[in-house]
């Protein structure tokens, strides 16, 4: 199939690999001209190194051109950007094409997951997903790795396994786009905390406890939502959760272990120099738990360390002499 990847970062270029790899004709598009002009003269990415990708992926700096001759598009720019180039990718968009969106966050304006904002500019696209624990600095190394792949209709999602599946790369099929959605974008909250735990030089208990408990507020805002429960304790929930807490290739964590020994959140995204997406989706997952009254303290106290100056060690404190109760899922 001719696949264009809409977006060269980390993740987008160890995608672009797999893709070719698995016998697809690959271009790959940015905005950043710069980018472009590294990978098409040296082959290698700034953030990936010791990798040198194959002479067949073409580099294009032409949305048009990028798209003309796809089947699929795999948009891969962050979150943040999300909107800006569907909107853009707009006008070149073919009925027959299918979006596979890989980026995950949530708008902080709309409450809208990342699909609906895609749909939103790209009117009745076919729209899919592809999300779970997948660090692209282990998917571009060749190394197992398992992935959802989540669309309106079953017979989308099986395309879209047949296509990213490899002896490395194995794809699941679900229909629960809006659970996925939630599930990948929520858990970069989560991960900030796990990551101040970290930084407070607390230890695996604490961890333990975060992933535990923030698995329940996930599930709870996502039921609340529409979505499948199954949904968060498979790869796009509690797995993608379990990755983005304890790796050290987490941007997310990374940047929470840096507020937690004392830096504040702008030092610690500029020390980590990629987008950190649970910074953004930070307020958009308070403010859908406001919108659909459900408890979600670790939110609570990762948006009041972001936005209002907390001292992490009261954040935790907070989380910590919260009232009794009992566990519970469907509970405070």
């Amino acid at each position: 199939m001719n696949i264009s990847v809409i977006g060269s970062g980390t993740w987008g270029m160890a995608l672009a690999r797999l893709l070719f790899d698995n016998g697809h004709s690959v271009k790959v598009w940015s905005a950043i001209e710069s980018e472009i002009k590294e990978l098409r003269e040296k082959r290698t990415h700034k953030n990936l190194p010791g990798i040198i990708f194959d002479e067949g992926i073409a580099f294009e700096d032409d949305l048009e051109k990028a798209m003309e001759s796809a089947d699929i598009c795999v948009l891969s720019v962050p979150s943040i950007f999300t909107r800006v180039t569907a909107k853009k990718m707009a006008p070149f968009y073919k009925e027959n094409q299918i979006i596979v969106n890989v980026a995950k966050g949530i708008e902080e304006n709309t409450l809208e997951i990342l699909t609906e904002q895609i749909l939103d500019e790209i009117k009745n696209a076919n729209v899919a997903v592809l999300s779970g624990p997948s660090h692209a600095e282990e998917v571009v190394r060749l190394l197992p790795t398992t992935c959802v792949a989540g669309a309106k209709d079953m017979e989308t999602a099986k395309l879209i396994q047949s296509v990213f599946m490899s002896p490395v790369f194995r794809v699941y099929t679900s229909t629960d786009m809006l659970g996925i959605e939630l599930g990948g974008s929520l858990k970069n909250v989560i991960a900030l905390a796990a990551g101040i735990s970290d930084g407070l030089g607390y230890g695996d208990n604490a961890k333990a406890a975060l992933i535990t408990r923030g698995i329940v507020e996930i599930s709870r805002l996502g039921t609340a939502m529409g979505a499948n429960i199954e949904t968060f304790y498979g790869l796009s929930g509690i797995g993608d959760l379990i990755v983005t807490c304890a790796s050290k290739h987490s941007r997310n964590r990374k940047a929470g272990m840096l507020m937690g020994q004392g830096k504040t959140m702008d030092e610690a995204m500029k020390e980590v120099a990629m987008v950190v997406e649970g910074v953004y989706s930070a307020k958009a997952a308070k403010a859908l738990a406001d919108k659909y009254n459900i408890c979600m303290p670790i939110v609570d106290e990762v948006n009041a360390v972001l936005f209002e100056n907390k001292d992490p060690k009261q954040a935790v404190d907070a989380l910590m002499l919260r009232d009794r109760i009992s566990e519970s899922i469907t509970g405070m």
